[in-house]
C-alpha cells in the first residue's frame, strides 16, 4: 500500500471544520477517506466527579491524548485500522465502545488544536485552517452544545469566557501559521472545497501521496 495523503483540518470551534470535512467526505467518498477526528481523544475523566469535571480546561492541549491520537495516526498511514475512542462529551467520559476506523488512500484529520502539537503537523501532507469571525463560531457554539451536549446557555458562555475564547488567542490562533491553506468562511466557501476536492481526485486517481507541501514547522 501506497504511502495515504494527509489532510489535517483545524480552525477554532464553531468555525465550520466539521462541515468543510462533511463536504470533503460526501465528495471524494467515505469509502475512500479515513476520518480520524481529534474531539474523540479526550482523557477518560471517569476518576473526577461530574462537578469536577465540568472545571476541566477542554480547550487546552494537554486535555487530549495526543499520544495515542499520534499513534493511530501513523497506524492509518502504515495502512492498519485502528480502534478509535468514543468520547461522551455529557459525561465528559469514553464510552466502553470503540469505531473501527479503516485505512485509506486520503486520512482526513480534524481538529482545533492539531497544528498545535509538532509531531501531529509532521504527518500531514496538506494543512487547511477554517477562518471565522468570533461572533460567528460563537453563536455556532452555543447552538450545538445546548441541542447535542446538554449544556444550558449560562454554562456555555461562562465556559467560552473562561477556556474558550483565551485557550483560542493562546493556541489556535496562532496555529494558523502552519497552514498551507486558510479558507474564510468554513463549509460555505464552495471556492475552498473545489480545490480541496480538485488535489484529493489527484491523489486518489496517481494511488500515492506527492509528499509534503513546503510548509513552516
Amino acid at each position: 500500500m501506497r504511502k495515504p495523503f494527509v489532510i489535517g483540518v483545524a480552525g477554532g470551534s464553531g468555525s465550520g471544520k466539521t462541515t468543510v470535512a462533511r463536504n470533503l467526505l460526501e465528495l471524494a467518498g467515505r469509502d475512500r477517506v479515513s476520518h480520524l477526528l481529534h474531539d474523540h481523544y479526550y482523557f477518560d475523566l471517569a476518576h473526577m466527579g461530574i462537578e469536577e469535571r465540568a472545571k476541566v480546561n477542554f480547550d487546552h492541549p494537554d486535555s487530549l491524548d495526543n499520544e495515542l491520537f499520534h499513534h493511530h495516526l501513523e497506524e492509518l498511514i502504515a495502512g492498519r485500522s485502528v480502534e478509535c475512542p468514543v468520547y461522551d462529551f455529557k459525561t465528559h467520559r469514553r464510552t466502553p465502545e470503540t469505531t473501527t476506523i479503516a485505512a485509506q488512500p486520503v486520512i482526513l484529520v480534524e481538529g482545533i488544536l492539531i497544528f498545535a502539537d509538532a509531531k501531529l503537523r509532521q504527518l500531514m501532507d496538506l494543512r487547511v485552517f477554517v477562518d471565522t469571525d468570533a461572533d460567528l463560531r460563537v453563536l455556532r457554539r452555543i447552538e450545538r452544545d445546548v441541542a447535542e451536549r446538554g449544556r444550558n446557555l449560562e454554562s456555555v458562555i461562562t465556559q467560552y469566557l473562561d477556556t474558550v475564547r483565551p485557550m483560542h488567542n493562546e493556541f489556535v490562533a496562532p496555529s494558523k501559521k502552519y497552514a498551507n491553506l486558510v479558507i474564510p468562511e468554513g463549509g460555505m466557501n464552495q471556492v475552498a472545497i473545489d480545490v480541496l476536492i480538485t488535489k484529493m481526485e489527484s491523489v486518489l486517481k496517481r494511488g500515492l501521496s506527492t509528499g509534503p507541501l513546503p510548509t513552516r514547522r
